[in-house]
């Protein structure tokens, strides 16, 4: 057994704005950072075997204060990246509906081999991707306890999985900015989740943006990684 801390990287501006951040090399914002040093805070004097990180500035950014603290390597990989979003990357919901309005339409049907144009990754690709990364980086490290520092659509994927959510749906599950995400690998395929969605280390941090109103407002269940 491999003991996975999954945690999903700090707040951007994009985030708070719901715009498509995909595979672009977004920052974190002021308030992101400052949840990178709460995360850091909360996981002082944890043990940890192996770090790995995807290699976007945002994951990389909120893993640096926990290395920091842990005394650790973070190792970039790129298999823990977010979701490519093609042409929606970079664009806010409104200016999708201007701009690719029938792609929009397409989206929102949630079917799981639809790809963007613009080098975009259906789910059930990003799907393969991440099992293939969590298998791998787990059987490397049985009895060992991993840290990943990743993004909300990769955790989706494991919260679908481990739940038996069908990949052609909406996220239905809570991916804070920050938050902790604690599993048990048994084996390939095999996964036990311990704890999910933990955020309380932020509290009396500016509230999360929220994709309800997204949801009412546009009659889909819209998420913005």
């Amino acid at each position: 057994m491999a003991h996975l801390t999954l945690i999903r990287h700090g707040e951007t501006d994009s985030n708070r704005v719901h715009r498509f951040q995909g595979q672009m090399d977004v920052p974190l914002n002021a308030t992101g950072l400052l949840q990178a040093e709460r995360l850091a805070e909360r996981l002082a004097g944890e043990h940890v075997d192996v770090g790995v990180v995807s290699d976007l500035s945002r994951a990389r950014a909120t893993a640096a204060p926990i290395a920091q603290r842990l005394n650790l390597a973070m190792r970039p990989d790129a298999r823990w990246r977010e979701q490519a979003f093609g042409v929606f990357e970079g664009l806010e919901v409104g200016d999708v509906l201007d701009q690719h309005p029938d792609l929009w339409t397409q989206w929102v049907r949630h079917d799981a081999d639809f790809a963007l144009p613009g080098g975009g990754e259906s789910v059930r690709d990003f799907h393969a991707r991440v099992w293939s990364a969590l298998d791998a980086l787990a059987a490397a490290h049985v009895g060992q306890r991993v840290l990943v520092v990743t993004h909300g659509g990769v955790l989706d994927m494991v919260w679908r999985t481990v739940q038996g959510q069908s990949l052609s749906s909406a996220r239905q599950c809570a991916i804070p900015n920050a938050g902790i995400n604690r599993l048990r690998w048994h084996s390939p395929g095999r996964v036990e989740i311990e704890v999910w969605a933990d955020d309380t280390h932020l509290a009396g941090l500016p509230p999360q943006p929220s994709t309800v109103s997204l949801s009412v407002r546009y009659g889909a269940g819209v998420t913005t990684p």
